[in-house]
């Protein structure tokens, strides 16, 4: 398998750079989603579904005569002007491939190769579902994602299990990290703001100040992770916006605070938001009042023990067992987590740095990875499918 992905290698440069070089964002994927299709066609012997969570496309190899592995790649870009200098920079100005779902795509177009090659040959029984999603990055106007709405759309209807891979730009080429348990955090955001009277800056005792308000609610906000919150319990609370106040003499009458919330536990993540409110409430206690509203994001992301078995046994097969990093989980957040509330699913990360010295994070405008990556990134999940189609791995 790992062979033939290489073979593949200059085709899925291809890809990757004719993605990379058209990003799209959120729910607007058309381009991407009809090189997807477009690939496919020419694959042969897959079903194509295009439009699927407004721009998504869903394609099955293989019948119903057994299980059923879906395989997930997201296809959306970010709002980030590229610095890269590379030679299939964006084109589309203010947007860029800052996270590697181009990557994503062209690997899943690799693994569908891979697939239909065994398919062909006979020795798989069963389905492959492709779940080239749109909108991991962003929600629409109804708050929700691509990953929600292709559950809520019926792609997972019948599935047995689902994978995917997230390329890690700061992990070295070569390595993955196959987690069981959890994987990504859920993600919350609040939005609140402290509400006082205002009024002239030579005279604050005729009326309530919220900045004066500001520093007991900040103080209680980041008071909940060393305070309100078991101590072994993987949580964050990170305030992003802090705004207010327009002139030097006068007292504004709202100072705005915005945050995230990172958390694992259902528990923990409910009584992060119950915390929330309870230190915006302290404006209250200081002549003020508050306001204060939640937008719920992505839930928690659980690792399935056996499918993240069955990947990081493959990787081990492919790299050894150097190639395996044990690095712990962080509180980024994924919609992939909504596949799997659906069926046992795991994500494995993908070793992608490019190994000169230079740090390249995502979400960056530097961000950039290693193209050798995406043969292995193919195989290993071509690789996994396969054995759990042929009776190797099982649930």
């Amino acid at each position: 398998m790992l062979d033939r992905a290489y073979a593949l290698h200059d085709e899925l440069v291809r890809l990757r750079r004719d993605i990379h070089a058209h990003p799209e964002p959120g729910f607007s994927e058309t381009r991407t989603a009809g090189l997807v299709a477009e690939t496919l066609a020419e694959i042969g012997g897959i079903s194509v579904r295009t439009g699927i969570a407004k721009t998504g496309v869903v394609a099955d190899l293989g019948d119903a005569s057994g299980p059923t592995i879906a395989i997930r790649a997201d296809m959306d870009a970010l709002p980030i002007h590229e610095a890269t200098g590379r030679a299939f920079a964006s084109t589309n100005s203010g947007f860029m491939h800052a996270c590697g779902h181009d990557a994503h795509t062209a690997i899943l177009l690799g693994a569908a190769h891979l697939l239909r090659e065994r398919f062909a040959a006979g020795d798989l029984r069963g389905r492959v579902r492709f779940l080239f999603q749109p909108s991991e990055e962003c929600v629409d106007s109804e708050g929700k994602s691509g990953g929600l709405r292709m559950v809520e759309e019926g792609v997972m209807e019948g599935v047995d299990a689902v994978i995917a891979l997230h390329v890690d730009s700061m992990l070295p080429l070569g390595q993955v990290t196959a987690r069981k348990g959890w994987n990504t955090a859920a993600a919350d955001d609040f939005r609140g703001a402290l509400i006082g009277s205002g009024g002239h800056g030579a005279y604050p005792h005729e009326g309530s100040d919220p900045l004066f308000m500001l520093v007991p609610v900040l103080s209680a906000l980041y008071g909940i992770r060393a305070r309100r919150l078991d101590p072994v319990e993987p949580a964050m609370l990170s305030v992003g916006v802090i705004r207010g106040g327009e002139a030097t003499n006068v007292i504004p009458s709202e100072v705005e605070i915005q945050g995230t919330l990172r958390s694992y536990s259902a528990t923990v993540r409910e009584q992060l938001i119950t915390e929330v409110e309870r230190a915006f409430a302290l404006a209250r206690a200081l002549g003020g009042d508050y306001r204060l509203s939640i937008q719920r994001g992505y839930p928690a992301a659980w690792n399935d023990q056996r499918v993240a078995g069955w990947m990081e046994e493959v990787a081990r097969d492919f790299l050894g067992e150097t190639g395996l990093d044990r690095s712990p989980a962080g509180l980024g957040a994924e919609d992939f987590a909504y596949m799997c509330q659906r069926a046992p699913g795991a994500m494995l990360m993908l070793g992608a740095a490019i190994d000169d010295g230079v740090a390249r994070p995502h979400h960056t405008p530097i961000f950039d990875i290693d193209e050798g990556c995406l043969p292995l990134g193919a195989a290993i999940l071509a690789e996994t499918a396969a054995r759990f189609l042929s009776g190797q791995v099982k649930l």
